[in-house]
């Protein structure tokens, strides 16, 4: 390049003139270095001597030696090209490291044998006998290599001693010659001499240096590999264990073998035990009428936690009374949207996570409003117990549990879909001065019905609360209008107290998707809680209905990474490989082996509330079915049981009423996925609406197309 870069611009006619600068690139008044000048430029004068020397191979190279003259003359040319042909095939296993006037004399000993010939230079028994004739011979070594011989004859003494003498099979001989070849070829990287089969040995080692240990040389398993290696790159991996990397091999041992699939290699109760610290998860949804204070005691809640800082509720605070809502402060820690904040009202489902002494709470705060009972469904679907917030004002709890009232629909819903533990905060109480008589009343009303939809006494609980002062929600209140006839636990305590639902870890994978939108990079993401199995990053997942395949590269938990995530977590998945468009609110990622079944036909048993229209064939309902909300119609009615035993008590019936216990069918207007009640009861429930109104809850018993 630097001719090109200096005759730039040249004017050649000026050379024409003169016939001795024909041969010449440049003229000299153009700035070029003697050396760069020497190197690139061409001239007559020194054609015959160049300036450039040839590179000059490493100091301790041994020099070629010709063949011997008298050698080559009494050869005929048959045998001269056997010699030539010997010494190639040596010179390709030995490189440079041996002069070839000593392999010309073993090849004339064995017959121009290469195998036998590089037999003998490679054994430690023929390196004396090698000395002494190439002394004795027509060209004798060179003094270096006379010196260097014994180093490296005393370097490999203990592997030649623990090398075994004799290797049985068929193929001994040829196994044994690999060894020491491999053998040699290490020998002399260590000894100084240049690398010839591109062997990487940072640095010569001393023998004296060596542990015992690096120093031990080819053993039995070295030969095996070298066996069971036949190409060269495979071959030249082997010397790595012995003499020449013995330094390296103790320092930096080889790293193990990679696990096959890394789902089976994970022990996923362990690891779920060291990620929650030893605490369990518990999904808790907060359900009840509509301004009977959900939002507001849970929010306070939370903030005596520190779950909000005081920056952030003294924020809240000032922003709460500028919009002449001073009261609802605590409420918009869950209420973060502007509308909601605006109308005063939780429309959708806020969540987020707090932790007790042994648990580790998913808060789900559901809207109250009947409006919004659809977005109260897809929270309760995916809750494992429930807080049922009342309010114990005078005609605020009657308003709310009479008809009409979203009390007794929120209880019967939470425990058509699977909820057993229940905690009922009568909140509002010091607007009652903590009257014992006021909540006796609502314990009684309220124990009535829950006993009814389904819930045992045992497992429901009752607590006096003040969501706005904050009384009996994380300490137990000191307020001694309560104290005097309430000994029992705060809010915070009785959540400790539930017991966490077994999660179906060992099922097929399954999640259904309550949200879907595009994130920063490439593909999307799907929010949605994890009912059965487990995942981990780089798994391919099969979505349905749409039947589409795609990978999970990133898996968020309460916005923090994680590798893997299992039944009962509420997570954001990253996927790619999919259009976001075929992905919508419903589906359910599983097993691409194990897939859910999908159809829009399928028998139930159902259980009718109190409806005022009586069910017949063709009555059009709306199938809320975990997040999915789908047009249906009953396409029949199979007969009629009993509700405790489950006895057919009239087959075939021309109408349903309220209360009663019936099997039917019912068709889809698009396909749904769905899973048999008794194999998955998380996706086996569903609740049947009609007119803004939940008549019916049921579950799935079969699956026709």
């Amino acid at each position: 390049m630097s001719r090109h870069r200096n005759v730039r611009g040249y004017n050649y006619d000026e050379d024409f003139d003169d016939d001795d600068m024909y041969g010449h690139s440049v003229d000299d008044d153009y700035c070029i270095s003697p050396a760069t000048a020497a190197q690139f430029i061409y001239s007559r004068q020194e054609r015959q001597t160049p300036n450039v020397e040839p590179v000059e191979e490493e100091a301790e190279d041994v020099e070629e030696m010709p063949i011997s003259p008298s050698i080559a003359h009494t050869l005929d040319p048959l045998d001269q090209g056997k010699l030539y042909s010997c010494l190639d095939q040596m010179r390709a296993v030995l490189g440079d490291a041996v002069s070839d006037a000593t392999l010309t004399q073993v090849a004339l000993q064995t017959g121009f044998d290469p195998q036998k010939a590089l037999d003998v230079v490679l054994s430690e028994d023929s390196t004396p006998t090698l000395s002494t004739q190439s002394s004795q011979g027509t060209a004798a070594l060179p003094g270096r290599v006379e010196e260097k011989a014994p180093a490296r004859r005393t370097t490999q003494e203990p592997s030649i001693a623990q090398r075994p003498e004799k290797v049985k099979g068929r193929d001994g001989g040829q196994i044994k010659m690999d060894s020491e070849v491999v053998s040699k070829v290490a020998r002399m990287t260590v000894s100084g001499k240049k690398q010839t089969m591109g062997f990487d040995v940072r640095s010569p080692v001393d023998p004296r240096t060596l542990s015992p240990s690096s120093r031990r040389g080819c053993s039995q398993e070295d030969i095996t590999m070298t066996t069971a290696s036949e190409t060269p790159s495979k071959r030249a991996e082997t010397p790595s264990r012995g003499p020449g990397a013995g330094e390296e091999a103790v320092s930096t041992p080889t790293p193990g073998r990679t696990p096959g699939k890394a789902k089976q290699q994970l022990n996923i109760r362990a690891e779920l035990e060291k990620r929650q610290g030893g605490k369990s998860l518990l999904n808790l949804v907060v359900i009840g009428h509509v301004d009977a204070g959900k939002s507001t005691l849970m929010g306070h809640l939370l903030y005596l936690l520190g779950n909000v800082n005081k920056r952030t509720m003294h924020k809240y605070e000032q922003e709460s009374k500028k919009a002449g809502k001073a009261s609802f402060a605590y409420a918009w820690v869950l209420d973060e949207t502007g509308e909601e904040r605006d109308r005063g009202v939780t429309m959708d489902v806020g969540m987020t996570k707090f932790e007790t002494a042994s648990k580790v709470v998913t808060l789900m705060d559901a809207p109250g409003h009947k409006d919004f009972i659809p977005n109260m469904i897809t929270g309760a679907a995916q809750a494992d117990v429930a807080v049922l917030v009342v309010d114990a004002s005078r005609g605020e709890f009657e308003a709310g549990f009479e008809a009409g009232g979203q009390t007794r629909e929120h209880g019967l819903l939470v425990r058509s879909l699977g909820v057993t533990q229940l905690a009922v905060a009568v909140n509002k109480m010091d607007q009652v001065n903590w009257q014992k008589d006021r909540f006796q009343e609502i314990l009684t009303k309220l124990g009535h019905f829950l006993k009814q939809a389904g819930f045992k006494e045992s497992d429901v609980f009752y607590i006096p609360t003040s969501g706005l002062s904050g009384e009996n929600l994380t300490t137990r209140s000191s307020a001694p209008e309560l104290t005097s006839w309430y000994s029992g636990p705060c809010l915070l305590e009785q959540i400790d107290s539930f017991s966490s639902p077994v999660r179906s870890i060992d099922k097929p994978f399954r999640l259904c998707v309550s949200d879907v939108f595009k994130d920063q990079g490439s593909g999307f993401c799907v929010t949605g809680k994890i009912e059965a199995g487990y995942i981990q990053t780089g798994e391919r997942v099969l979505a349905m209905p749409p039947n589409e395949t795609c990978t999970v590269k990133g898996i968020t938990l309460h916005d923090e990474p994680l590798d893997w995530a299992v039944a009962g977590d509420h997570v954001s998945l990253t996927v790619t490989g999919m259009d976001i468009i075929k992905i919508n609110t419903g589906c359910v990622f599983c097993e691409p082996k194990e897939p859910i079944r999908v159809c829009s036909r399928f028998r139930a048993r159902i259980l009718l509330f109190n409806i005022e229209v009586p069910v017949t064939q063709g009555f059009p309902v709306l199938l809320h079915y975990q997040t999915v909300s789908e047009p249906a119609t009953i396409r029949k009615l199979l007969n009629v049981l009993h509700k405790s035993s489950g006895e057919v008590l009239k087959k075939k019936p021309k109408c349903l009423g309220k209360g009663m216990n019936a099997t039917v069918e019912i068709q889809t207007h698009r396909p749904v996925a769905l899973e048999l009640y008794k194999d998955f009861k998380e996706l086996g429930r569903f609740m049947l609406r009609y007119v803004g109104s939940t008549i019916a809850a049921g579950v799935v018993t079969e699956i026709r197309e």
